[in-house]
């Protein structure tokens, strides 16, 4: 596994997720003050794209039903969603957001 670069730190916003699709994956790279993170884009409970939900503070609200998830780990923290969304390991460099896939 090779790092991959994603997009710059400062396409990233804190209430705009940036949604990436590559390598057979779809995630969404958060930043939570000065810190990002990255999960699967897509809701496990419906086919939903994340990047399109509701930030507010360290949870993102998918856009389709509602279930809520915890940015920095992935936890499902409400209904309808019963399983939690898949985390990545954000690395950054010079301003620029790697993930390893």
């Amino acid at each position: 596994m090779t790092l991959q670069l994603i997009t710059a730190c400062d396409k990233v916003t804190q209430d705009a997720p940036f949604a990436y699709e590559g390598q057979g994956k779809k995630i969404a790279i958060y930043r939570v003050d000065d810190e990002f993170f990255a999960t699967d884009n897509v809701c496990p409970h419906a086919h939903a794209l994340m990047s399109d939900g509701f930030v507010e503070g360290d949870t993102i609200e998918c856009p389709l039903h509602g279930a809520v998830f915890n940015i920095r780990t992935g936890k499902c923290m409400g209904p309808p969603a019963e399983s939690d969304l898949a985390t990545y390991p954000v690395t950054v460099v010079e301003n620029k957001i790697f993930l390893r896939l």
